[in-house]
């Protein structure tokens, strides 16, 4: 009877949770088709409307498919998850909109990383030619939204508010004293000087050469946020220096005194500044035009048959289909593929945003990509970070594309094992036998440490492996392989430094990588197409459910530990040789 009835409670509880789950679903779809983000209703701007954008969410790349973001359920991204493509777009499309007057940008703190901030801090720069007005307000701001709301014609700070203003510091977490404790020692073989991709899982302190490499790329990006703010705000670079390396913005009326800042306002009064602007009267309703809904506004799309592939190179390199947040080396391939053998498609441009990952699937999709190159041109524009693996497949490219802030390079590899004799024998209790024939059968064999012998045979393969890589990005790049290998190591670049070491052509974002890419075609007239093509907005939601919400539950049970179990997470994942980078795509 005991078991009946917990059997037959356990399948209610699951009707239930099912049944609710159901309902959540269903108020998704109605609140998606009922939020106006239809054409139909996204067509009637108002005269006299103000765009208004937000930068305190991840931006992805590209703009998902997921109708339910929405949904209250623990852990799943809240709102609409609009893509830097489509913040963009919708930035050069307002500028030519008679019905919009100008843009009020929430500058509240944002958890972007610079690279992808600059392209939507450029796209305001042109947006002010149009002569139409940029106003910023928050209630507290980081350096990073501070960063595009420098270009404003006013900038506004809630009275109470905070304006961090602290300069950059890049935290890396050592993981081996855990490792230790639970018994994993990881045996890391790696070819590479700088390769710092494992090194928080072998040591307990940072090596002087990645201290070395992330003090030059920091330092670069340091520089560039100081100047570029110094000129927005039309202060002598020195000045602003100061202001930041000696934190003398301490409160907000510091802010104000020191005109980093125009002016303290709660939002009312912010409101009556954009009133005033308008030429409204006092009370009248300020017509604010949402991201999401001003995207299904027609532009001036062309209906050309010459077309030009944008291909979203996002996320973690790994084999197989891979998801829109991750690059799957089938996928991409099959993807570059259709473009190479599609004579409508006149060139393509890889848009990379990527730490690297599996060195065997980097160089599935380099073969495809070194293809399509012979049949039409090939331009990369590289986001946040195109290192490592996401390197790999860019230096095919005829011409490669990154902000001055992109992080790039890490031209080296590593391959990891976990010996957990300790773990097993010891805690668990578990003793494994092995019976074998061949002498390197169980080469990798989690109960042991790799022996010498061992030892040399993967370190012969991640020296192959990095000779390709040297091999492949000096055939693309047409310099020698001494002169690659010698930039290369692991070492990680900022964009700024990459130009001048010949890893990178230019500087600019993806609009100019596909200016060049038509050029490089010789076209006139062109469309975009943006590939490959988004997964089912249901297999998002299963996607965003089994993976958000879980890592909701792990950061509540785990709170400030939480990074360091994602760290030994994702080292546990790695399989293979990695061309993949160590880096946290949020500078502080």
């Amino acid at each position: 009877m005991k078991q009946f009835l917990k059997f037959m409670f356990a399948s209610l509880f699951g009707f239930i949770l099912g049944g609710f789950l159901l309902l959540f679903i269903f108020i998704g779809i109605i609140g998606s088709l009922a939020s106006g983000d239809s054409n139909e209703s996204a067509m009637s701007i108002k005269e006299n409307s103000v765009l208004e954008i937000n930068l305190s969410y991840i931006i992805p790349d590209r703009t998902t498919k997921n109708p339910f973001g929405n949904l209250p359920i623990p852990g799943l991204a809240k709102g609409k998850a609009l893509g830097l493509n489509d913040i963009i777009n919708n930035i050069n499309k307002a500028a030519s909109d008679n019905n919009i007057k100008g843009i009020l940008l929430s500058a509240e703190v944002s958890p972007n990383a610079y690279g992808n901030l600059e392209e939507i801090r450029n796209a305001l720069i042109e947006f002010k030619k149009s002569k139409k007005f940029i106003y910023a307000y928050a209630e507290i701001m980081d350096e990073h939204s501070y960063y595009v709301a420098s270009v404003s014609d006013k900038i506004f700070l809630n009275p109470s508010g905070e304006l961090l203003l602290n300069g950059f510091s890049q935290q890396v977490f050592y993981v081996k004293g855990l490792l230790e404790k639970i018994g994993l020692h990881p045996e890391l073989i790696r070819h590479g000087k700088f390769k710092a991709a494992g090194e928080p899982l072998i040591a307990d302190r940072m090596s002087d050469a990645n201290r070395k490499q992330i003090e030059s790329y920091m330092g670069s990006l340091y520089g560039h946020f100081l100047q570029n703010i110094a000129i927005s705000r039309k202060k002598d670079l020195a000045e602003m220096t100061s202001i930041v390396n000696e934190l003398k913005v301490q409160s907000a009326e510091d802010a104000v005194k020191l005109k980093v800042i125009d002016g303290l306002k709660y939002k009312d009064e912010v409101d009556n500044e954009l009133r005033n602007k308008l030429g409204l009267a006092d009370g009248d309703k300020i017509n604010l035009v949402g991201m999401a809904k001003y995207k299904n506004v027609p532009g001036n799309t062309s209906v050309s048959d010459n077309k030009i592939a944008v291909l979203y190179c996002v996320g973690d390199i790994v084999g197989g289909e891979g998801d829109d947040q991750s690059m799957g080396s089938e996928r991409i391939a099959a993807a570059v593929k259709k473009i190479r053998e599609d004579d409508s498609y006149k060139a393509l441009v890889l848009r990379i945003n990527s730490p690297g990952g599996s060195a065997l699937a980097s160089d599935v999709m380099w073969r495809e990509i070194v293809l399509c190159k012979k049949k039409k041109p090939v331009v990369v524009s590289m986001g946040d970070v195109a290192a490592s693996g996401g390197y790999f497949i860019a230096a095919p490219a005829d011409v490669i594309v990154a902000q001055p802030n992109t992080i790039t390079g890490s031209i080296g590899v590593f391959g990891l094992l976990m010996n957990a004799q300790e773990l097993l024998n010891n805690k668990l209790g578990i003793k494994i036998e092995t019976v074998k024939f061949g002498e390197f059968s169980d080469l990798g064999s989690p109960d042991r440490p790799l022996n010498e012998a061992e030892r040399k045979v993967i370190q012969n393969a991640i020296d192959h492996v990095y000779g390709d890589f040297i091999k492949r990005v000096a055939e693309g790049r047409k310099m020698s392989e001494a002169e690659v290998d010698s930039i290369a190591q692991g070492r990680v670049w900022s964009g700024a430094d990459a130009v001048k070491i010949g890893l990178v052509d230019e500087l600019g974002g993806l609009d100019k990588a596909i200016a060049i890419a038509a050029r490089k075609a010789k076209l006139q007239d062109y469309r975009t197409v943006e590939l490959p093509e988004l997964k089912d907005p249901f297999e998002e939601l299963w996607s965003s459910l089994s993976s958000e919400a879980s890592v909701y539950f792990m950061k509540r049970e785990l709170g400030p530990n939480y990074n360091e179990y994602e760290a030994v997470k994702k080292a546990l994942r790695f399989q293979g040789i990695q061309a993949r980078m160590d880096y946290q795509l949020k500078i502080e």
